[in-house]
């Protein structure tokens, strides 16, 4: 009887199965640890365990709504109806199931159509693939709110904002809702993801509101160290972030892993020579090429398997051009000089987001091939501007970039003035920003060594009385 079992079904591919599970846990790690150090570590050390605790919560809520509604809200059958409403979000529906979980993968709009080859894996694989992209969307955007957010604020923003915000733009431009039928692309969520992470995350620095003025003015990194090993967790997590959007392990993950790195590295590089040449101090700094190297990662991912290697370096270069001078001149005009983004998510995630979605129109290559066709049908790959002359696919780019600023703006507002209405307010208290994490969490990320050495004794102290039935209770001794 052992002899007859397998341990596959007969439509899973192992190696596709492998690979996306493999790219997944590549952004997971984009998460945490990656943005959680690299965030804690560059706030002020008094916001550090605040900052990698937000995080992790954020993270783990974005799982539970996940496969309980939002992955078939962005990926499911759409609500019914024809025209644009008709064809803007999925049934929410739970995977968690035993068909739910072990049934083929299918996005019913998409794959189920032939627009794209089926799929060779269980529901299970591209649901957790989706959802580490989904987790990190409001992390990119804690950026821009940190240092003065309730935790419990964030605690019930993060899944309200998934639900209404993300899975609707996910389905629009992915589950083949209404921009996608209309030909807007959007490789592996420069606007789905970048772009309305750094929409919200301005909007939502606008209404919670600033951080305390000597905060604002010595906002020096705790550790710069930690802000490196995190820039690179980013990076080569990216690896997975595109290279497993053809849902596929073919020729397009690997351009698509290549195109990446070539896109960051000469981003990295134009940040670093504007700096060098163009600011104040005219030196390179470790921040200023974090800066680069993420807004060459944001900008070649909507097009990362649609242009050549010449298209990513050229997208890497003005990309990081456009948002150097951005970050230089526009904090000096309203709005952005009446709103504190902490990290200047706007900039190196919503600009630069909205400058890769629109280089895709006119540097999408019609000879690098996503799926291939069978017989007399054509391949699919996409016709930039430089290469067909035609300025389509530059427009549908546009229209949908404005959609993804405009409803994460709006429905983002909604939400926070929804939360501060919930909680009690979406800022701590005067208090709590003067103290920081001991205030709030009643943890430091860098404890002071008196009481480091009152944890070793009062350890001790446990231990030898152990052996007398004694209680030593460490909170009750100074």
């Amino acid at each position: 009887m052992l002899g007859t079992l397998t341990p596959y079904p007969n439509w899973l591919n192992t190696g596709d199965n492998t690979w996306q599970l493999v790219a997944a846990t590549l952004v997971g790690l984009m998460s945490i640890p990656g943005l959680a150090v690299l965030y804690g570590g560059l706030v002020q050390k008094k916001w550090a365990v605040n900052t990698m605790l937000m995080a992790f919560a954020g993270f783990s809520i974005v799982l539970i709504v996940w496969v309980l509604w939002a992955f078939n809200m962005a990926f499911g059958h759409p609500i019914g109806g024809h025209g644009f409403f008709g064809n803007m979000v999925g049934m929410p529906h739970p995977i968690v199931s035993h068909f739910g979980e072990q049934n083929r993968a299918n996005i019913p709009l998409v794959s189920g159509t032939g627009a794209m080859p089926p799929f060779h894996y269980p529901t299970s694989t591209l649901a957790y693939f989706q959802f580490v992209f989904a987790a990190i969307t409001p992390l990119l955007f804690l950026g821009s709110v940190m240092g003065r957010m309730k935790f419990k604020a964030w605690l019930l923003l993060v899944p309200l904002w998934t639900t209404f915000v993300y899975a609707i733009n996910a389905f629009m431009l992915w589950g083949g809702g209404w921009f996608a039928q209309q030909g807007a692309l959007d490789y592996s969520g420069g606007y789905v993801i970048h772009l309305s992470a750094g929409v919200s995350g301005f909007v939502a620095a606008a209404i919670v509101g600033p951080r305390l003025k000597r905060d604002r003015q010595h906002g020096v990194p705790n550790n710069l160290l930690l802000v490196a090993v995190g820039a690179g967790i980013l990076w080569l997590g990216w690896n997975g972030f595109n290279g497993g959007d053809p849902y596929f392990a073919g020729a397009d993950a690997a351009a698509a892993v290549i195109n990446t790195n070539l896109a960051t590295a000469a981003a990295l590089l134009m940040w670093v020579f504007m700096d060098m040449r163009f600011s104040k101090q005219r030196k390179p700094t470790l921040l200023g090429a974090v800066n680069g190297m993420i807004c060459g990662l944001v900008a070649i991912t909507p097009s990362a398997g649609w242009v050549d290697g010449y298209g990513a370096i050229i997208v890497g270069i003005v990309a990081s051009g456009i948002v150097w001078v951005a970050w230089t001149y526009l904090p000096r005009i309203r709005p952005f000089s009446k709103v504190d983004d902490a990290l200047g998510v706007v900039y190196t995630h919503g600009i630069a987001g909205l400058a890769g979605g629109l280089l895709l129109g006119f540097l999408g290559d019609p000879g690098m091939v996503e799926y291939l066709g069978k017989g007399k049908t054509a391949s699919f790959s996409v016709n930039g501007l430089f290469y067909t002359g035609s300025w389509h696919q530059v427009w549908e780019q546009l229209v949908a970039g404005v959609w993804v600023i405009c409803f994460s703006a709006v429905m983002t507002a909604v939400l926070c003035l929804i939360v501060k209405k919930v909680v009690g307010g979406l800022r701590m208290s005067d208090e709590e920003l003067e103290t920081g994490d001991l205030a709030v969490h009643d943890e430091e990320v860098y404890p002071p060594e008196p009481f480091a050495e009152r944890v070793g004794v009062l350890a001790a102290a446990s231990r030898a009385a152990e052996g007398t039935g004694e209680d030593i209770d460490d909170r009750s001794k100074p």
